[in-house]
């Protein structure tokens, strides 16, 4: 049997190497801690910054940031913090300096950096769709801003595809809860109107979303359903709204994967709206007009007489 020498005895001293070089980095940065000399917290920081060693250098940052607060150093100490953060996951932390920073520093060239890292870690913190979608909102207005502030920006295509991304995820968000309310049907109110409104404003706030042809054709199902299980009274109407909805459906999704369903929609409503309009009974305009038309009637005799008679008393 061989036995490979290089693989027995070279691991071993690696990571005897290894630990050496890592109790030496600890022993260092302990001995810097012991100093208590600002200058050196800084300086040092500065370095485990360049060999990316982020914890390190945000403790040692954050321990000189009150120490040079309206100094020159202040710009640096709060733009490397925060890229400190956000490089070990802190990000809500994170997000609030940068944010700070542009605040602090409003004329400073690195605002273009902090404004879109902001909606970085927001985009970052974006959680399940099933959850809260707070962090994805404040994504979506940062990402704008930043596009807003600085259009010409190298991180223009970037922000561009994290924005798209976060709406898309939010118009997702919409979609389920027009769902849900479809699906509640007539339970405890007119659910379906509420999905009707839900995935409108959906469509209004994210007219480009990936999910617009999902969203259109829920409406067109929820307007149909709604004057299907509607008073007779309404119904004439809500057909109408139903036939206008699929029109609108077809033109702008003319090879939608639900034409068949919707086609089936259209008769229906058709011949929904026909059998409505024959029992419809009489509007109270209608009413009015057939009980008081004898009345009418009278009156309009009575001023024909009088028209006449004033012509003859004027001849």
């Amino acid at each position: 049997m061989k036995i490979d020498l290089k693989s027995r005895y070279i691991k071993p001293v690696l990571l005897i190497f290894v630990s050496c070089l890592a109790f030496s980095a600890c022993s260092e940065y302990q001995a810097i801690l012991k100093t208590n000399n600002p200058e050196l917290y800084y300086k040092s920081a500065l370095d485990y910054y360049e060999k990316h060693d982020y914890v390190r250098a945000s403790n040692l940052l954050g321990m000189v940031m009150t120490t040079y607060a309206g100094t020159s150093k202040s710009d640096t100490i709060t733009i490397l913090y925060a890229k400190c953060l956000a490089n070990i996951g802190d990000y809500y932390t994170a997000a609030s300096y940068f944010q700070n920073y542009v605040k602090t520093f409003p004329s400073s060239d690195s605002c273009e950096v902090c404004q879109f890292m902001t909606g970085y870690c927001y985009y970052m913190l974006s959680p399940k769709i099933q959850l809260d979608q707070s962090d994805s909102e404040a994504a979506v207005e940062e990402l704008q801003a930043f596009l807003n502030i600085y259009p010409n920006s190298p991180k223009v295509p970037l922000a561009e595809r994290m924005l798209k991304r976060m709406q898309d995820k939010l118009a997702y968000k919409d979609y389920i809860n027009a769902k849900l309310y479809f699906n509640l049907g007539n339970y405890m109110g007119n659910n379906y109107q509420s999905a009707v409104i839900t995935a409108q404003n959906c469509l209004k706030k994210y007219p480009d979303t990936r999910h617009r042809e999902e969203l259109s054709f829920l409406i067109l199902r929820a307007r149909f359903i709604q004057a299907e299980n509607s008073i007779l009274r309404k119904q004439s109407q809500r057909y109408r709204e139903a036939i206008d909805e699929y029109y609108s459906f077809v033109n702008e999704f003319p090879d939608s994967q639900f034409m068949s369903k919707a086609n089936k929609i259209l008769k229906s409503s058709e011949k929904g709206l026909a059998e409505a309009e024959k029992l419809m009974p009489p509007s109270a305009d209608d009413m009015d007009y057939y009980m008081n038309y004898g009345k009418r009637e009278i009156e309009r005799q009575r001023q024909a007489e009088q028209t006449a008679k004033e012509s003859r008393d004027a001849t």
